[in-house]
């Protein structure tokens, strides 16, 4: 407690609510069965300093992690919060890029999801086979697998494959999921990893039945029409999703 109390009274509210925030998706994920021992990572830009994001502290499992744990590191990956936690190279490396390069991404997930590295290790990836895949699969890059990601000189093949998009799959390796939000984020992660569950069921019983181009822009053209608020994209589910891990342990918040 008196960690969580320095770290709060050492950073802004908006900070604060920030990292607040970002604890409980480390949770969700966990209550999810998404985390992976202690590797694995989730970002987030720190309002107001383009040059600082939160990362989780390597070597806590995603269910230890709390508000005042996190790691508010630079993008050179120097410690900003005194934080005596290490930050998994691999996490920083790729992460660091991405929120370097893409003034818009504010959030980024990247994890080893057994049905998300599944689908990045067939060919041809996500199909177009399910109601969830319409939405991804026009959305989604790929990138060749390099290996661990903690060389800097992948980057710019980083960038060269991602384009335009803001979710790729690093093929036998898992995805990397962005977003303007950590809200808009998890949720483009959710509908990812049920087109990637649903997919390795269906392909298991037989031959799929595809889903049409015409019929995948129509889908994603009357998206928005099933949102509370296209405006706060993710937010709903997020908060949906706080309010049960609350039901289960409420300590994220210190």
């Amino acid at each position: 407690m008196a960690t969580a109390i320095n770290v709060k009274s050492s950073c802004s509210e908006e900070e604060w609510q920030a990292r607040q925030r970002l604890a409980a998706c480390y949770r969700i994920f966990a209550y999810l069965g998404w985390d992976e021992m202690i590797f694995n990572h989730i970002t987030l830009k720190v309002p107001g300093e383009d040059d600082a994001f939160l990362i989780n502290p390597y070597g806590l499992h995603f269910s230890e992690v709390t508000a005042s744990t996190l790691v508010k590191i630079d993008i050179d990956g120097n410690t900003l919060d005194g934080s005596t936690y290490p930050v998994n190279k691999a996490g920083f490396t790729q992460h660091s890029l991405f929120h370097r390069e893409l003034p818009d991404v504010h959030a980024i997930i990247h994890t080893h999801t057994t049905a998300t590295m599944a689908v990045s290790s067939v060919e041809g990836g996500l199909q177009p086979i399910n109601f969830y895949a319409a939405a991804i699969v026009p959305r989604l890059a790929y990138h060749k697998f390099e290996g661990i990601t903690v060389h800097e000189d992948e980057g710019p093949r980083f960038l060269a494959s991602l384009g335009k998009k803001r979710m790729m799959m690093l093929e036998n390796h898992g995805p990397v999921v962005m977003g303007r939000t950590l809200e808009q984020a998890f949720l483009n992660h959710w509908v990812l990893q049920r087109a990637c569950e649903i997919q390795m069921q269906t392909l298991s019983m037989g031959k799929p039945v595809m889903i049409g181009e015409e019929v995948i822009q129509k889908h994603l053209d009357n998206l928005s029409q099933a949102s509370i608020d296209p405006l706060q994209q993710g937010v709903p589910e997020f908060d949906a999703m706080v309010r049960l891990i609350d039901r289960e342990d409420r300590s994220w918040r210190e």
